[in-house]
């Protein structure tokens, strides 16, 4: 199943989603857009967030499970993404399922992230911003900000492997209906968002909205 309207930007940490997809929901109109991210704002993300700001550990498995519960609310619950594209907003989303593939695989494998994540639904759009390991974690510590447990230059390329892995998956029959566009995350910010208007604006009819 592929959700109308559902855009999602994924890619390792630095590769510059947060600020991209910010630019794109200006350029629509913020009235026009539902904004969101993984994890969530909801109880069940905070809760994730201050797991990755090292607050408290649990087990790998244990992070998968809760990564998903956390994705079934954005998707499903009350005011996600399901209902605000019914809505005829465009959902525009920092990180989804494929992060999940990638990030959890790296310590428990890949059959426990695939099994909890086959339920969701695809998104219409998913840019995956491709960058150098070296280059985004650089640009992390460059803003002076404590980094979560994944940002470790080792645990960033062995997701950056998993995520070209996935990718090349869901370009595939997996990915059936679903636009995956790579981005060059290395480009400057100005290229990076004429690019991604340029595409959206050639698979989503904005001037309906």
């Amino acid at each position: 199943m592929v959700v109308k309207n559902f855009i999602v930007f994924e890619g390792i940490d630095g590769a510059g989603t947060t600020t991209q997809i910010k630019k794109l929901a200006e350029k629509i109109g913020e009235e026009k857009v539902y904004r969101s991210s993984e994890p969530t704002s909801k109880e069940t993300g905070l809760f994730l967030r201050r797991m990755l700001k090292g607050d408290f550990s649990v087990s790998e498995k244990t992070a998968s499970y809760l990564f998903a519960a956390d994705r079934c609310e954005h998707i499903f619950g009350k005011d996600g993404v399901i209902e605000q594209t019914q809505k005829g907003k465009i959902a525009l989303s920092d990180r989804y399922f494929f992060s999940s593939l990638a990030y959890q695989s790296v310590s428990c494998g890949k059959e426990l992230p695939a099994l909890l994540n086959s339920p969701f639904p695809l998104p219409e759009i998913l840019f995956y911003f491709k960058i150098d390991p070296e280059i985004s974690l650089a640009r992390v510590t460059s803003r002076g900000q404590t980094t979560e447990i994944y940002e470790k230059i080792d645990m960033q390329k062995k997701t950056a492997a998993l995520y070209d892995s996935v990718m090349q998956e869901y370009k595939g029959p997996l990915g059936e209906g679903m636009h995956l566009i790579e981005v060059d995350a290395s480009k400057s910010i100005e290229e990076i968002e004429a690019f991604i208007w340029n595409k959206v604006n050639s698979i989503i009819s904005l001037s309906d909205k």
